[in-house]
Formats: structure tokens, sequence, C-alpha cells
């Protein structure tokens, strides 16, 4: 009896690790310059699994990463990082994830996600881009188009 129960507990331990050991973390940097030009994310898009993270790392200072409302898979709560601050995102839910820097939003400094297949809120992410300031619309229609 004794040696089943410590069996089982000994599979439940090694399936909780693997499961951790699946999940992947991708830093992204906050730069005032980048390959694609001034006030970037860099990388600038990800396809990624559910259970996976972002790191936003505040490489130069003046920058957050913040949900882009539209943009965001239903029932995942939103967030807003701080101004020069780390800010690490656990994606618990397929679907398109939109990120700006609020300071930044109107130079067009965007990432996005796609998680999963992505379709759950697609359709609305499209939307959103349409309505973003003209910049942001520019990078976020490219970027968009790459994560398909």
């Amino acid at each position: 009896m004794l040696k089943s129960v410590l069996l089982v507990g000994a599979v439940v331990g090694a399936l909780a690790v693997a499961g951790a050991a699946g999940a992947a973390e991708l830093q992204v940097k906050m730069l005032n310059s980048g390959a694609r030009g001034m006030m970037v994310f860099e990388p600038a898009t990800a396809k990624l699994k559910v259970g996976d993270t972002v790191r936003f790392i505040p490489t130069d200072p003046g920058h957050n990463a913040e949900t882009i409302k539209e943009m965001w898979p239903a029932g995942v709560p939103e967030m807003k990082g701080v101004l020069g601050k780390e800010v690490v995102v656990k994606l618990t839910k397929t679907g398109v994830y939109g990120f700006k820097c609020m300071p930044h939003w109107t130079m067009g400094m965007t990432f996005v996600a796609k998680v999963g297949d992505g379709k759950p809120n697609a359709a609305e992410a499209e939307a959103a881009i349409a309505k973003a300031p003209p910049l942001a619309r520019k990078r976020l229609t490219v970027d968009f188009a790459a994560i398909k």
C-alpha cells in the first residue's frame, strides 16, 4: 500500500515538473531604437503556447507594457505595467494578445502574440487594428499578418 502511494506521488510530481518544463519564457526588450526604427519592442511578435510567459524588459527608460484592450482574449484580466519596470505576463488562454507602450502608442510601439491558434478573438483584434493611431496601425497590420 505504501509503495502504491509513493509511486502515485512520484508520477504526479514528475508530471507537474514536465508541465512546468514545457512552458517557455520570451524576453521582449523595450527600446528607444531598434531594427524597426524608434520606440519598439524587440521582438515585435511571437507565436506562443498557453502557459508561456512574456517578460518585458525596460532596456531603455521611459517605457511600459500594457494591454491593448480590444486585442485581448475575453475573460483574461487586463494588465498595465509601471513605467520603467519589468513586467511578466503569463498567457493563460488561446487568442491574440496585443500590448502597447502607452507613452509611445501613437509612435507605434506595439507587441502582438498569437497563443495557440489565436482564433477566439482574431476578428476583434483586426477590428482594433483599424482603430489604432496611424503609426501603431501600420506596425500592427504588418505584425498581425506575420503571426496569422
